[in-house]
């Protein structure tokens, strides 16, 4: 059975993932595309609805991202966001300009057409997220107003007959307090999409898929331990069983304990009877970063080391047909492959086959998932809770959470403190309500007194932040008898810290890590 596909036109707005995620969270599934895309491309993936995002452009100048009238006149619903509203409006002959007062934040959206099939069951008066410069002063022909606001006299507009929408605020975002529901309007009363696309299917379907394509090759999958390679390999092992082979490479750069976990749930003693290999090559690292103390260069010897390691395991193990990567959709969108945002990352993951390793083809059962939808699929697997709702964690590891020269002692001492952090964080029942936490090891040294004696130890940063999509963040307002115990366990169980510190940053102007 053919799977039903809503299509996203991304114009360069901020928001092109959550877009897609909405949609997906009413069970339907979705991609990202670029305004660029050839009609004829658009035609032939025969979606059942397409949607407009945001941009930061104003429609009506000259060399402003734009599609032809056609893309309108294709029968398929259409759904147009922000810019995309705009841009709908102004392409089929009404009238966009500089608004005279600017809409930004949370505005009260008065509801005209009560009726309308994208505001069913919404309330009249609802709050809504606005961001736009440029406002719609006359719509298109066939069009009629179905929402305004104090500022804004077009907030939506619709052409019913020919199923176009246009919606001057973000429904995608959270700040809208009935987004999810327009958008599920859209895709499930206006689209017709059955809603029918879940995680079970999406197992089932993987599993037969990698099995087919497989057949009787052999399989490597590099595993760190984190819920992208976790699950990209046990989707291997139930297509294929013993014919994967999983590398496990301990960098001594890990959480406290992590490398026993991992192996605790993939080694010879695990449920997945997967031929596992790990590597402790945590010398070899430290010997190659010592006296290095520039993030990027840190992360620069990491990764190359990673690779180095990697490469000699599998030519013990001779050539095989098949690496799997736990590429995921955001991996693949922020590296320029997906939409028109730009190039956000260099994702290590994505794009290639290491070199010098003989193996014909790579395997990325996840390329397709979010990261919320990689979690639903460990469930479905049945990997451990805390493998599948493990923190966030960098590929270079504690080697971006420590500032400065790194040594098995320092890591030593942010692995600890971290790890008191996190159970802190656990026991006050936060850990479901924070986005990622962490502690980092700053390379700032000060006098403290212990006891009777004075003390010249390091201090260690607590980072919390509450993030949707990791793009933007602020900082967690954690209890302060939370922090305060944190504190007092480190300072008195962690050898080599005299001070705890708590960061406020927000993403931007500083990263969620701290290298």
């Amino acid at each position: 059975m053919k799977r039903e596909l809503v299509i996203v036109l991304d114009f360069g707005g901020q928001y092109n993932q959550l877009v897609a995620r909405r949609v997906r969270e009413c069970n339907v599934y979705c991609e990202i595309y670029s305004y660029k895309t050839d009609l004829d491309k658009i035609r032939a993936m025969q979606p059942k609805g397409i949607i407009l995002t945001g941009g930061p452009n104003s429609c009506y100048e000259a060399d402003s991202p734009t599609y032809s009238a056609e893309l309108f006149k294709l029968g398929i619903p259409v759904l147009g966001l922000c810019y995309g509203a705009q841009l709908m409006q102004h392409v089929l002959g009404g009238k966009v300009a500089r608004a005279d007062v600017r809409e930004y934040g949370k505005t009260e959206v008065l509801i005209d057409k009560r009726d309308s099939r994208i505001f069913t069951g919404v309330s009249e008066k609802t709050i809504c997220w606005m961001s736009h410069f440029d406002s719609i002063f006359e719509t298109a022909p066939g069009f009629e107003i179905t929402a305004h606001t104090a500022d804004c006299p077009v907030a939506a507009a619709e052409n019913e007959a020919e199923k176009l929408y246009a919606i001057q605020f973000h429904p995608e975002v959270l700040h809208t307090q009935e987004g999810t529901k327009m958008l599920a309007n859209f895709v499930l009363n206006v689209c017709g999409c059955a809603g029918d696309w879940r995680m079970d299917s999406f197992v089932e379907e993987t599993v037969k898929r990698m099995r087919e394509k497989v057949g009787d090759g052999k399989v490597l999958c590099a595993l760190s331990g984190g819920v992208d390679s976790s699950v990209a390999a046990v989707l291997l092992s139930k297509a294929v069983g013993e014919q994967l082979t999983c590398v496990f490479v301990d960098h001594g750069l890990l959480r406290k304990d992590e490398g026993d976990e991992v192996e605790a749930v993939f080694g010879p003693k695990g449920p997945y009877h997967l031929n596992f290999i790990r590597v402790n090559a945590q010398e070899r690292f430290y010997n190659k970063l010592a006296g290095v103390s520039e993030p990027e260069k840190k992360r620069t010897i990491i990764g190359e080391e990673f690779i180095r390691v990697f490469e000699e395991e599998a030519k013990k193990i001779g050539a095989v047909d098949f690496f799997v990567q736990g590429t995921i959709y955001p991996d693949v969108v922020e590296s320029g492959q997906g939409g028109e945002s730009s190039v956000i990352k260099s994702h290590h993951n994505v794009g290639g086959l290491p070199e010098h390793v003989d193996f014909k083809e790579i395997i990325e059962p996840l390329r397709d998932l979010f990261k919320d939808e990689v979690r639903k699929a460990g469930l479905e697997l049945g990997i451990p809770d805390y493998l599948v709702f493990r923190q966030p964690f960098p590929g270079p590891g504690l080697g971006i959470r420590i500032i400065g020269e790194i040594t098995s002692e320092k890591v030593r001492i942010v692995q600890e403190a971290d790890a008191i952090y996190r159970e802190e964080i656990a026991n006050a029942g936060l850990a479901g309500s924070i986005g990622q936490y962490f502690a980092a090891l700053t390379n700032m040294q000060s006098v403290g007194v212990m006891g009777d004696e004075r003390t010249y130890d390091y201090a260690v940063a607590l980072r919390a932040v509450n993030t949707i999509d990791f793009m933007t963040a602020e900082a967690a307002e954690i209890p302060y008898e939370v922090l305060k115990k944190v504190m007092s366990r480190i300072i008195n169980e962690v050898k080599g810290v005299n001070r705890v510190m708590y960061d406020l940053t927000s993403k931007p102007p500083g990263t969620i890590e701290f290298e």
